[in-house]
């Protein structure tokens, strides 16, 4: 390298690595001078990259199923599948330098934006509904439609389930230790649901 500083000094080569891009660079430094500073590292940046290894994705969702035919006015029961991934918990780590961050995402909250200008917010991930449940309401997450969905969209209400991911993080080893926080995130998928009135046979 030729660097004007460096022709016909004595010195030393620092290796400085940014935290936040992961970029490694060269630095000369001659005799006489003090070392580069150690960068400090943000641990919420730590975080976050943690999370992002997590790929954490939408509800998936068990019940309406996209193939299912449901009928104005009968219950519908609302429940997701829980997955690593889909309601969590999940857990990661992330670090640089001597600094290692734990962050550990779950599902708070699922709204469920019904398709007919109603909205659901449940706290949990709903309750399977069973055959002998009959014509019960859901416990704790559930729906009734009072209109059916011809002249939707493929004659289905859109339905989409948002969740809602609570990240909490703290540092696991290094400075500052015992920092911490927390953020929240969210994730949605969407489905079909078609909704026809009750035939009666005479």
């Amino acid at each position: 390298m030729q660097d004007g500083k460096r022709q016909g000094g004595k010195g030393a080569v620092y290796q400085v690595m940014c935290p936040d891009t992961g970029r490694i660079g060269v630095v000369w430094v001659p005799d006489g001078e003090p070392a580069p500073a150690q960068p400090a590292v943000d641990p919420e940046v730590l975080a976050r990259r943690a999370v992002d290894s997590m790929r954490l994705d939408g509800p998936d969702v068990a019940s309406p199923r996209p193939g299912g035919k449901y009928t104005v006015g009968v219950p519908m029961w609302l429940w997701v599948n829980q997955g690593e991934n889909t309601y969590g918990p999940a857990t990661a780590t992330a670090s640089a330098g001597d600094v290692t961050v734990t962050a550990t995402a779950k599902v708070t909250q699922i709204r469920w934006t019904m398709g007919d200008g109603t909205t659901v917010a449940c706290a949990g991930p709903g309750t399977p509904y069973r055959g002998s449940q009959s014509m019960a309401n859901s416990p704790d997450c559930g729906h009734r439609y009072t209109r059916t969905s011809s002249g939707q969209p493929g004659d289905r209400f859109p339905l989409t389930a948002t969740s809602t991911w609570t990240i909490a993080w703290e540092v696991a080893a290094g400075e500052p230790a015992g920092d911490a926080g927390e953020w929240t995130e969210t994730r949605d998928s969407t489905i079909g649901v078609r909704v026809g009135e009750v035939q009666v046979l005479n």
